[in-house]
């Protein structure tokens, strides 16, 4: 298979981990040897509940049962899609009271931008310098690395941007611009997260001029970094929010959540102002379901402040200078960028699943499910320290 994997499946790295997968569950990935890697990623934070949680799956069978897609987004009315949409507003703030499901966390970001152009009828966008906010060409044109986007201009025109957690430069928002998208905790660059009450700088600023703000919580949502949304640590509400990964429990899934004054000017002017076949397919709102009331019913959100709080008191080496982020959304820095990927590839050997950032080398991700067992994570821990034991002699 590992033949067939380079000669077929297209590559989207030089170096893929290339590991033959046979069976996940709970916290731990086989391979096609029966070999078992505890998992500190949780699919780049998008298994919350871990893998092949039994009320995720259930929920997939039985919504299989009755049926799978049957009509564009938004024109019949089903179960599940209802049922999250409702879910989701229930555990936000009250302007934000209307949902887009959508099939992953790019294209919510998509749908995001178009909104605001359409509430604002402006052009501009503001976004932050090393944001990453996805793949597809509207996402890339709001996405602060240039080398990422260099091999792919020209983008969408109309974008500015400004240092993450610099209110200096806020003055660049102005009566032009339409909306500020920022990550609620910057990923990519190296999960830094807002000072000073940045946020709510930006947001004050949207209101004097009259822009939006959204934030991306694909990353910091559901419950990952000890509140519902990762927003809420931080004293502001935003005019639009995106979503995905850790709200589908390892389905495909992203979401844009406004106002229903806002979102109803999607309908008309033009008529499917934003439309999509796939969005919302039944079983993954299904999966979403059975994944955000999981996390509410386990208590998993407080836990995962208790959880980091093991983290950090069994993470300490002279290697790692700090580690960033909150709640189940971390990253270990190290003393360099040869030295975090050494020790990557040797907790892999050891049996232990981290990965890189994007655009901070010095990193390690930790990202396991919320579902972690404090016995895992000691484990975790042990594989790290003595990986970095190892490089290092």
């Amino acid at each position: 298979m590992k033949k067939d994997f380079f000669k077929y499946q297209a590559q989207t790295s030089p170096h893929p981990l290339s590991i033959e997968i046979s069976k996940a569950k709970g916290s731990f990935i086989y391979d096609i040897s029966v070999k078992k890697y505890l998992d500190f990623v949780a699919g780049v934070s998008a298994n919350s509940l871990g893998h092949n949680h039994p009320k995720v799956t259930k929920a997939i069978k039985n919504q299989l049962d009755a049926y799978t897609h049957v009509m564009v987004y938004g024109e019949f009315i089903q179960q599940p899609q209802v049922e999250l949409c409702k879910l989701l507003v229930e555990n936000s703030p009250k302007n934000l009271n209307s949902v887009y499901i959508t099939n992953s966390g790019t294209e919510a970001t998509e749908g995001a931008l178009k909104l605001a152009k359409r509430v604002t009828n402006r052009a501009e966008i503001i976004a932050a310098k090393n944001s990453y906010h996805g793949n597809t060409m509207g996402s890339m044109s709001v996405s602060g690395v240039e080398k990422q986007n260099t091999a792919f201009r020209p983008l969408i025109p109309g974008t500015r941007f400004i240092e993450f957690n610099n209110p200096k430069e806020l003055n660049k928002i102005t009566s032009k611009t339409a909306a500020i998208i920022l990550e609620t905790i910057q990923g990519g660059a190296g999960f830094i997260t807002p000072l000073d009450d940045f946020l709510l700088k930006v947001k004050q600023r949207c209101t004097e001029v009259g822009a939006l703000l959204i934030l991306d919580e694909i990353q910091t949502g559901i419950g990952r970094t000890g509140k519902f949304w990762g927003f809420q640590n931080y004293n502001v509400i935003p005019d639009i929010i995106v979503t995905g990964k850790g709200l589908g429990g390892g389905m495909p899934i992203g979401a844009f959540i406004s106002s229903f004054e806002n979102m109803n000017l999607l309908k008309e002017n033009p008529k499917l102002g934003h439309i999509s076949t796939f969005a919302g397919h039944p079983v993954i709102s299904a999966a979403g379901c059975a994944t955000v009331t999981e996390i509410f019913n386990a208590n998993l959100i407080k836990e995962s402040l208790r959880k980091e709080k093991i983290i950090r008191k069994n993470l300490q080496h002279s290697s790692i200078k700090e580690i960033r982020g909150k709640g189940l959304m971390l990253a270990a820095i190290l003393d360099t960028p040869d030295l975090a990927a050494k020790v990557i590839h040797k907790c892999l050997e050891k049996g232990l699943i981290l990965f890189f950032l994007l655009f901070e080398g010095k990193a390690m991700r930790i990202t396991p499910p919320l579902t972690i067992s404090d016995k895992e994570i000691y484990m975790g821990c042990e594989i790290i320290l003595n990986s970095i034991d190892e490089v290092i002699s």
